[in-house]
C-alpha cells in the first residue's frame, strides 16, 4: 500500500493550519450526514453542539475522539483525511467497513477550540476529569464509552514542540502511549494489545521518520481518560502529534498521523499483529523535554559591565488574534543550556548582543535583537 499516494488522494483540502473550530468542520459534517450518521450527542459548557460520526458495520468497535484539548487540532485533520478513505468506495474501504464500526467525536471541546485553549470554557482540563466527571464534555465522552462498548479506544492529541525523541537531537514528530491501568504499570492482556499495536505502527513510521517517534511517560493517573479506559479493560492508545522541522502548521505531521491510523486498522483488519512486542515498544525513545524553538549559541553579552560568552533560547507563544494563530517568539532562558537543542539554531561566534533596551537577552521579552548591531533578528529569525 502506497501511503503517500493514499494521503494525497484523500487529504481533506478544506481544513488546514492550527486553528480548527466547529465552523470549519460544519460543512464536512453536513456532507457526511447523508443517512443520519452524524448526531449531536450533547452540548458544551457554552451550549455548542458536540457531534459524533459513525460509520461501518463490523463487529470490532473502534472509538476515536479528538480535540479534547481545544488547541490540539492536528489529529482532527488526520481524522477527516481517514474518514475520506472510509467513504472512498475502494476495496480497502469496504474491507475496513466490514471489519469495524467506527465511532468518532471530531471535536470534543468546541469551546476550547474556538478560544484556542487546552481547557474547556470552565477552565477545566478534560483529561484530568475522567473520575469526577464535573464537565458536560467529560460526561458525553464517558457516556459513549459505556453505551458503544468499544474494543479499542484512540485518544488523539497534539504535543508541544519542546519534546524530543530521547536525547537524540531529533524531534518527537509522533508519539504514542499504551497507558497504565494501575500504579505498578503492570502489563495485562488489554494493555499488551495496545503495546503490540503501537509497535506495529512504529514499524511503519520508521520507514518515513526514522528516529522521530516517541513514547510518552506511562506514570499512572486515574484522572486521565486513557488510564481510566485502560483500567476499565479496553485497550487504549494515546496518539500525540508533535513537531516536524519547519512544520509549525502541522501539515506534515498530519500526514504521519494519517499513516498511523491507516496502519492501525490495516494491522487489526489483517490480524497481522505480532504478540508480545513489549521490548520493541520499550525501545521506542521516551519523550524528553529537550527542545526550544530557537537556540542562539556563543553570544557575547554585557551584563553590569562584565562581558561573557553564553547561549540563550526563545520559544514561540501561539496567540489567537482575529481568528488567526500568530507565532510570537519570546526569550525563554539564558545560560549554558547543555543537552538542549533548538529547532532553529544560530552560532553567533562571539557577536555582541543588543536590543532596543538592553545589552543582554531578557527573559519574557520579544525575540527582537541585533548581533554586532548589523545582523537583525525579528521574531526569532534573521531579517534579510
Amino acid at each position: 500500500m502506497n501511503l503517500e499516494e493514499l494521503f494525497n488522494l484523500h487529504k481533506e483540502q478544506s481544513i488546514e493550519g492550527r486553528y480548527l473550530t466547529l465552523d470549519h468542520i460544519q460543512p464536512l459534517l453536513d456532507k457526511l450526514n447523508s443517512n443520519n450518521q452524524v448526531q449531536i450527542i450533547g452540548k458544551s459548557v457554552l451550549d455548542k453542539p458536540i457531534y459524533s460520526y459513525q460509520i461501518g458495520t463490523g463487529e470490532t468497535r473502534i472509538y476515536l475522539w479528538s480535540q479534547m484539548h481545544g488547541n490540539e487540532s492536528t489529529t482532527t485533520k488526520a481524522l477527516f483525511d481517514f474518514i475520506n478513505v472510509l467513504n472512498s468506495g475502494s476495496d480497502f474501504a469496504r474491507q475496513l467497513l466490514d471489519k469495524f464500526t467506527f465511532y468518532t467525536i471530531p471535536i470534543l471541546n468546541p469551546d476550547g477550540a474556538a478560544l484556542y485553549t487546552r481547557e474547556n470554557a470552565n477552565k477545566i482540563d478534560l483529561n484530568r476529569d475522567s473520575q469526577n466527571l464535573t464537565q458536560p464534555e467529560s460526561k458525553i465522552l464517558r457516556g459513549v464509552f459505556e453505551t458503544f462498548m468499544p474494543h479499542y479506544c484512540f485518544n488523539l492529541h497534539d504535543q508541544r514542540t519542546i519534546f524530543g525523541a530521547g536525547n537524540t537531537g531529533k524531534p518527537a514528530t509522533v508519539s504514542f502511549l499504551a497507558p497504565s491501568y494501575n500504579e505498578e504499570r503492570e502489563i495485562n492482556e488489554n494493555r499488551l494489545k495496545a503495546i503490540n499495536l503501537i509497535a506495529g505502527i512504529n514499524d511503519t513510521l520508521q520507514q518515513y521518520i526514522p528516529g522521530q517517534v516517541g513514547r510518552f511517560d506511562d506514570s499512572f493517573n486515574i484522572n486521565c481518560i486513557g488510564d481510566t479506559f485502560q483500567f476499565l479493560g479496553v485497550p487504549t492508545i494515546l496518539f500525540e502529534a508533535g513537531h516536524f522541522p519547519n512544520d509549525y502548521e502541522r501539515e506534515i505531521t498530519r500526514k504521519f498521523l494519517f499513516f498511523s491510523l491507516i496502519s492501525s486498522f490495516k494491522l487489526l483488519c489483517e490480524n497481522d499483529l505480532v504478540d508480545n512486542r513489549i521490548n520493541d515498544y520499550l525501545n521506542i525513545s521516551q519523550n524528553k523535554v529537550v527542545f526550544y524553538d530557537f537556540m542562539y549559541k556563543n553570544i557575547k553579552i554585557n551584563y553590569d559591565g562584565i562581558e561573557i560568552i553564553t547561549n540563550f533560547v526563545a520559544q514561540y507563544k501561539e496567540e489567537l488574534i482575529e481568528n488567526e494563530i500568530h507565532f510570537n517568539a519570546y526569550i525563554a532562558e539564558v545560560g549554558e543550556l547543555e543537552n538542549y537543542f533548538g529547532h532553529y539554531e544560530y552560532d553567533a561566534q562571539g557577536a555582541n548582543y543588543s536590543d532596543n533596551h538592553n545589552t543582554f537577552p531578557k527573559v519574557n521579552e520579544k525575540a527582537d535583537f541585533y548581533l554586532n548591531k548589523n545582523v537583525k533578528f525579528v521574531n526569532g529569525l534573521i531579517k534579510s
